[in-house]
């Protein structure tokens, strides 16, 4: 939930610094894509090329073609019905999701769709291909040659859930909405790229794009704003930039059904929903209901579960993964306890710090504070031995940098000049300090960290503090209370570690709607946070990890303004081929590490799941989504048979 409304509302652009611009699997990122006839070749008068089309990637590759039933993943049989219920930690106030003021309900962003499709709360589709977009509120959409334009053709059939249809005018409105009152940071690099929208009529609608500039995510960003009813704005007078109950219909399979603030939230199947026989939905929004279940802590959440309150779990949690579900239900086989593969790179979490803090800007302190951090104590003494460490934005994919930068990589880097520092030419990638596992407070890393500490004028005092200039050195680090007990324990570890090297260090627990109003206001010196993987370029990379927007972007809890890190965006972004864009981006990746923004800390390569046994999904996951809440069906036969043993009310 932390960040969910601040996040949907930059939905379409963020989509393309997570890398729907190229795709990758176990024979690499320039392995084998099978391709379809994209589109059609037409002149537009007389002298234009045209590219008519179904879907859209920025290559000219499609794996679906026009005549495609259904996705390759789903089970086009897979029967509609039952619920599944999901639990959450903290509270909300609103069921807007696209404003920064109150706290939106979990899944609110889920009744909305786009001219180009995704599944539930702006997962991928389809999910076992990158860099592939097909339509969904528009039928086909077409583009010059050079990505100066496209138009959209609408399905006139699109309905939101009160019957109106889904037209054009709302599309623009939307979009308009979004640069008037939305995001700052969305806004500013919206307008820069997308100066003009035209409604050509009911259902046609054509986006001009900047002159000069990279056309990676322009068709992206446009294809995935979100549909809201122009008629209901303008009838209701309602802000985007303000907390409420009420909102715009979507026209998304499900609709809201029932609000209890703070405490459920259910969606319904719309019974109407235009477009559910379209091959895009053929075999997915298979529940009739989806509820959503608020809790007060993480502990008050497993024990609901486990006593049949809600019905599906995703485990983030070690310690309630090795030992939290043994239970008789579990035992007895009507919970059932899964691992099931992730293709997805990791989320790059850790501990962030605030760049725009006056001690943090000296990276020997950021060095000295990350050594207080023992991973492998840690994982073996809180975490039973289950994560790996983390130590890359693009973790264990082929645009993961390892070593000394080489071949084409060391080619592009040294292609910019000096803004690269000559160090990072002649070092290897950085990667995380080990530590020793037998003891939390590793001493050789402590010495490491007190030179460090002492090389930047921050001395001890007779009082074991550290000073400099008659300044102590202090750090607050702001942490959610409602967070699980493992991770809040790990980070009171590290918080301890760092008050033994001298550093007067708060831990500072705060309540979600607290945290949230300090996060968003960047009143911190260190947070536990995340930023996004990315598999391809987008300009949306620019929006987390560029200058442009660092003092004031959601997405870049640090702060980072980096001219290196602008320099190779920028370049990627004019990536003539995969070949290209692949050396930019490991290059990118190496870059972050470099300028070392974050403490890295664990991961797990798959998805750990708990779930009554009345669920089922096709035999094999794609690697871009788990599908819970997308392709998974529900068996009435064993939910009945739950239901009979007790196991379920």
């Amino acid at each position: 939930m932390r960040k969910v409304q601040d996040r949907n509302q930059a939905k379409a652009l963020t989509k393309a610094a997570s890398a729907r611009t190229t795709r990758w699997g176990a024979l690499g990122i320039l392995g084998l894509i099978t391709t379809f006839a994209l589109a059609s070749l037409v002149r537009a008068d007389g002298h234009e090329k045209t590219i008519s089309s179904h879907g859209y990637s920025f290559y000219g590759d499609l794996t679906y073609p026009e005549d495609f039933t259904h996705f390759n993943y789903v089970n086009p049989n897979a029967p509609k019905g039952g619920e599944i219920s999901l639990g959450t930690v903290g509270t909300f106030d609103s069921m807007h999701p696209y404003t920064r003021k109150g706290r939106a309900g979990a899944l609110s962003s889920s009744i909305y769709e786009s001219l180009l499709g995704e599944g539930v709360n702006g997962t991928s589709v389809p999910a076992d291909v990158y860099g592939e977009s097909y339509c969904l509120l528009c039928e086909r959409i077409e583009y010059d040659e050079g990505k100066n334009w496209v138009s959209f053709y609408m399905r006139p059939e699109a309905r939101f859930s009160d019957g109106a249809p889904v037209t054009a005018h709302d599309i623009a409105f939307s979009h308009n909405l979004l640069l008037d009152e939305g995001l700052k940071s969305y806004a500013d690099a919206v307008r820069k790229r997308i100066p003009k929208v035209e409604v050509l009529d009911d259902h046609t609608i054509k986006f001009y794009f900047t002159e000069g500039i990279s056309r990676r995510s322009l068709i992206d960003q446009v294809g995935y704003v979100p549909a809201w009813s122009k008629k209901w704005y303008e009838e209701t007078g309602a802000s985007l930039d303000e907390s409420r109950l009420e909102i715009s219909p979507g026209s998304g399979p499900y609709m809201v059904d029932s609000v209890d603030v703070n405490r459920r939230i259910v969606y319904k199947r719309n019974p109407d929903y235009w477009a559910a026989d379209l091959p895009f939905n053929v075999g997915r929004n298979n529940f009739d209901s989806i509820r959503i279940e608020y809790f007060g802590d993480a502990e008050a959440a497993i024990q609901a579960f486990l006593a049949g309150e809600f019905t599906y779990r995703t485990e983030n949690d070690s310690k309630k993964w090795a030992t939290g579900y043994d239970a008789p239900k579990v035992r007895s086989g009507a919970i059932v306890q899964a691992e099931l593969p992730d293709g997805s790179p990791p989320t790059p979490s850790g501990i962030v710090f605030n760049l725009g803090s006056e001690v943090l800007k000296d990276k020997r302190v950021r060095e000295a504070v990350s050594l207080a951090y023992n991973f492998e104590w840690t994982n073996a003494s809180l975490q039973y031995g289950l994560f790996q460490q983390r130590a890359s934005f693009t973790q264990d994919t082929p645009l993961m940098a390892t070593g000394l930068p080489e071949g084409a990589e060391l080619a592009f880097l040294e292609s910019l000049g000096d803004v690269v520092p000559a160090d990072m030419l002649t070092s290897e990638a950085r990667m995380p300090h080990t530590s020793n596992e037998a003891r939390l407070f590793d001493r050789r890393n402590a010495r490491k960290a007190m030179a460090l500490l002492d090389e930047a004028g921050w001395l001890v005092g007779d009082d074991g503090i550290r000073r400099k200039d008659g300044q102590v050195l202090k750090l607050n680090y702001l942490f959610n209370s409602s967070s699980a007990d493992t991770l809040s324990g790990a980070m009171e570890n590290f918080v301890s570690n760092v008050q033994k090297l001298g550093i007067d260090i708060t831990f500072e627990k705060v309540d979600s709607s607290q945290y949230t109003s300090r996060e968003r206001d960047r009143d911190y010196d260190l947070v536990f946070d995340a930023y996004a993987a990315f598999l391809g370029t987008g300009t949306g990379l620019m929006q987390r990890y560029g200058s442009e927007a660092a003092e004031f972007s959601l997405f870049n809890p640090a702060g980072l303004a980096s001219p290196m890190v602008d320099a190779i965006i920028e370049a990627s972004l004019n990536a003539a081929n995969r070949e290209d864009e692949e050396a930019s981006l490991t290059a990118l990746d190496r870059a972050l590490r470099y300028e070392f923004i974050m403490i890295p800390v664990w991961y797990k390569p798959t998805h750990w799941v708990a779930h009554y046994d009345m669920y089922e999904y096709p035999e094999t996951i794609p690697p871009y989504a788990l599908g819970q809440l997308d392709f998974w069906w529900y068996n009435e036969e064993k939910a009945a048979a739950l239901k009979a043993s007790g196991a379920l009310r």
